[in-house]
C-alpha cells in the first residue's frame, strides 16, 4: 500500500509534520531510527520554545515583539540568516501552542534561574520529553503508523520528485529487513550530522597546534543524528545551506557523557565569573549580553582554544544564582590552591586573576539587568557583572564543546520544499535540523530550534499532504 505521506524522523519537527499531514486527511507512516526507548533525536532533550507574543500570556510575561524576536535573532546570527525565514518562524511562533495544547502539549512558568526566559520562552511541562510522548499519543489516536528501528539510507527521486524509499528495519535478533516504501509526497526530518564523530572530524580539520579539535566534543543530544539522509541527499544533487562547522555548541562539563547529557550537564555560570583556558588565560568577554543571548556561543570559544578546554571560574559571591550543573565543581580556599587542583600554571593564573580582579569597577551589579558592573583597561573586557573574584570558597568547572545540532543541511524556502539547482521539489519537503541553516547560519538563542522545528514542522506537513492528495486526484482522474 503507498502511503499519502511518508515522514522521515521522529522528532519535534517530524511529529509536527506527521500531525499535520493527518489532519490534512493524508495518511501517514513515520519512520524513526532509534528504538522506541529512546525516540524523539534531540527533542527530547530539550526544554522551552521561544515565543512571540504582544501581551502576557498563561505561562509568558510582559510582551516579545517580532522586532525584538528578530534583533535577537539577528544579533546572534551576525547577519547569516534568512530574514523572510526567519520573519515566518517568528510570526508562527506566536500562534503555533493553541494547536500544540490541542495535541497533549502542556506548558509552565519559566523555572527561577532558567536562563533569563520567563518573558520570552514558554517552558514545556515535564520537558521534551513529556512534549515528545504527547505527540506519539496523538499521532497513533489518529491512525498515524510508526516504525522505530527504521533507518532510511536511500532516496529515490526522479527529477526532483520524491518517489520511494530505502529502508533498513533494525529487527530484535540483529537481523535487517530492507523494505522499499512509496509515498505521495515526503517530509525530511532526521536531524543534523553531529552525532557522526567522522563527519565532524573532517568538516573541523586540523588546527595550527595539530590538534583534531573535534575529537574532544562531547554531543549533547541523541547518538541516532549520523547525517545519513543528508549526506545522501546532498550527494544527489539538493541545494545546501550553511556551515559545517556551524552548530549550536554549548559549553558543558567536561565530565559529561559522550552522548545523551542533555541540558543538566550546561555550565551557566560563566557571566557571574571568569574562562580561562589550559594556559590560565581569559579568552573572551564573559558578560556580553544575558546568557540565553550568548550561551550558545561558548562551546565555540572553547573549540578554538588548546585542548578544546576550559575553566569556568567563580567564588562564593555566585552560589545561588545560576541553575547547578549535576556534577559538583572543583572547590578550594584559595585562588592559588584551585590552581594547583586543575593542573593550571599557578604564576599565570594569579596574574589572570589579579588583572582581572585590578580592573572591575563594580557599580549596582544585577544579574537580571544588563547592569554597570564593568572592568577597565583590560582585554578581553568583560562588559556587564564584572566583580571581583575574592571570597572563599572558590570553585571551578572544567568544560569542553557540547555539539547540540549542526547548521549544515538543505536549502529551503517559505513551503519547506527542498531544492534541487534552485527549483522546489513539488512533493519533497524538509524541516527542524535539516533545514535549520537558513535561519541559523551561525550562533543561537534559546528555545530558537524548537522554533524552528515547529513552524517547519508544520508547514512541511501541510503542504506534503497537499502535494500527496493532489497527486492522489490526478492519478483518480487519469
Amino acid at each position: 500500500m503507498v502511503v499519502d505521506v511518508l515522514v522521515i524522523g521522529g522528532g519535534n519537527a517530524a511529529l509536527c509534520s506527521a500531525l499535520m499531514a493527518r489532519e490534512a486527511g493524508a495518511t501517514v507512516r513515520v519512520l524513526e531510527s532509534a528504538p522506541r526507548a529512546w525516540r524523539g533525536g534531540n527533542s527530547a532533550h530539550t526544554r522551552n520554545l521561544r515565543c512571540m507574543h504582544d501581551a502576557p500570556q498563561d505561562v509568558l510575561v510582559d510582551a516579545y515583539s517580532e522586532e525584538e524576536f528578530w534583533q535577537d535573532l539577528l544579533k546572534v546570527t551576525g547577519g547569516l540568516t534568512n530574514e523572510h525565514l526567519a520573519r515566518l518562524v517568528i510570526r508562527h511562533s506566536a500562534t503555533c501552542r493553541p494547536w500544540m495544547v490541542k495535541h497533549g502539549v502542556r506548558f509552565q512558568p519559566s523555572l527561577s534561574g532558567a536562563l533569563h526566559t520567563a518573558r520570552t520562552n514558554a517552558f514545556f511541562m515535564g520537558g521534551g520529553k513529556a512534549l515528545v510522548n504527547a505527540y506519539y499519543r496523538s499521532a497513533e489516536s489518529l491512525g498515524v503508523q510508526v516504525d522505530y528501528n527504521a533507518e532510511v539510507d536511500q532516496i529515490e527521486l526522479d527529477a526532483g520528485r520524491f518517489v520511494a524509499a530505502s529502508v533498513m528495519h533494525k529487527l530484535p535478533d540483529g537481523s535487517v529487513r530492507r523494505e522499499r516504501i512509496e509515498a505521495g509526497a515526503c517530509v525530511l526530518a532526521a536531524g543534523g550530522f553531529e552525532s557522526n564523530r567522522a563527519w565532524l572530524r573532517e568538516a573541523w580539520g586540523q588546527n595550527e597546534r595539530g590538534e583534531y579539535p573535534a575529537d574532544q566534543f562531547l554531543i549533547r543530544g541523541t547518538r541516532y543524528n549520523q547525517g545519513v539522509l543528508l549526506k545522501h541527499l546532498l550527494a544527489q544533487g539538493a541545494d545546501r545551506i550553511g556551515d559545517a562547522t556551524q552548530a549550536h555548541m554549548v559549553a558543558i562539563d567536561a565530565r559529561a557523557p559522550l552522548y545523551d547529557g542533555g541540558i543538566c550537564t550546561r555550565i551557566d555560570c560563566v557571566s557571574l565569573g571568569v574562562v580561562v583556558n589550559r594556559d590560565a588565560r581569559r579568552f573572551d568577554d564573559e558578560g556580553e549580553d544575558f546568557w540565553p543571548k550568548r550561551y550558545a556561543i561558548w562551546g565555540r570559544l572553547v573549540a578554538q582554544q588548546p585542548g578544546q578546554v576550559a575553566y569556568s571560574i567563580i567564588d562564593a559571591k555566585a552560589v545561588g544564582r545560576f541553575m547547578p550543573p549535576v556534577f559538583e565543581g572543583t572547590q578550594a580556599n584559595s585562588l592559588p590552591e584551585l590552581a594547583r587542583k586543575l593542573g593550571l600554571d599557578e604564576h599565570v593564573f594569579m596574574q589572570s586573576m589579579n588583572d582581572y580582579n585590578q580592573a572591575c569597577r563594580v557599580g549596582t551589579f544585577d544579574h537580571t539587568a544588563l547592569d554597570d558592573c564593568h572592568t577597565e583597561g583590560l582585554s578581553p573586557a568583560k562588559t556587564h557583572w564584572a566583580r571581583p573574584i575574592d571570597t572563599a570558597p572558590f570553585y571551578a568547572y572544567a568544560v569542553r564543546p557540547g555539539v547540540t545540532f549542526t547548521y549544515l543541511g538543505l536549502k529551503t524556502d517559505d513551503t519547506a520544499a527542498v531544492h534541487f539547482n534552485k527549483v522546489p521539489s513539488p512533493n519533497l519537503f524538509v524541516a527542524g535540523e535539516m533545514m535549520a541553516g537558513n535561519v541559523l547560519g551561525k550562533g543561537y538563542t534559546a528555545g530558537v530550534g524548537m522554533t524552528i522545528g515547529t513552524a517547519f514542522g508544520r508547514i512541511a506537513g501541510e503542504q506534503a499532504a497537499r502535494a500527496a492528495l493532489k497527486q492522489g486526484v490526478a492519478h483518480a482522474n487519469a
